[in-house]
């Protein structure tokens, strides 16, 4: 009878410990749908579950995640939504890579994100709308990309913003005047939505006091 209970208790523990969806979990996870030339994640290995010493993880000193340094790593990949799980990151880099795929609607839970660097990969679809929730971001930078769709005017709800680029992608529609009005009311002072399929105009204005990109007709965007 007590070694019936005893295996009871084991098998929950397994299963409590498949299902707790930690840190190094999530990380892992990700790491086995990537291709890594270079094997710069070969510290993200089970064998330690804690990340925090991982190379190109950063903890604070409860050894919670907040930040994933990834630029220019030569990864090759999805973006997964259970990256959205490191709830505490502040800083997600991983620019100049080969990222493909949607960004996931997930990450608009990573409400202590100050800055999301995913430019210069492959990665296509929309912006999500879910971004608009990042209340603490301050830098959106995806240029570089295969992006298509509108700008979500959901954007204009992250007052903390200050540099936003999304240039060099494939938006089409018009530039939401939400997004506009952080240059005016907000804290925005780079805005860069050229070289897309948007229709209209948006010039600087002097009156701003900002250093804001000029935004004007170029040869992929319409009139």
């Amino acid at each position: 009878m007590v070694s019936r209970v005893l295996l009871c208790f084991l098998f929950a523990v397994v299963i409590a410990s498949v299902d707790c969806n930690s840190e190094g979990d999530i990380l892992y996870f990700w790491k086995t749908k990537l291709v890594d030339p270079n094997n710069v994640l070969a510290s993200w290995n089970l064998t330690s579950p804690n990340p925090c010493p991982w190379f190109h993880v950063t903890c604070n000193s409860e050894n919670i995640v907040t930040r994933l340094d990834l630029g220019d790593a030569r990864l090759s990949g999805p973006l997964v939504p259970e990256l959205a799980n490191l709830t505490n990151l502040i800083h997600l880099e991983l620019f100049k890579n080969k990222f493909y795929g949607s960004i996931p609607w997930e990450f608009g839970h990573l409400k202590e994100l100050i800055s999301l660097d995913l430019y210069q990969n492959q990665l296509s679809g929309p912006i999500p709308e879910s971004l608009g929730y990042l209340n603490s971001l301050r830098f959106l930078r995806v240029f570089g990309n295969n992006i298509t769709g509108a700008i979500p005017s959901s954007l204009g709800n992250l007052t903390a913003l200050q540099i936003l680029k999304l240039n060099s992608n494939n938006l089409s529609g018009a530039l939401p005047v939400e997004v506009i009005e952080l240059v005016r009311f907000g804290n925005l002072m780079v805005l860069d939505v050229s070289n897309n399929l948007l229709e209209g105009t948006v010039r600087r204005t002097n009156s701003t006091g900002f250093a804001v990109t000029k935004i004007i007709q170029d040869p992929k965007v319409k009139s």
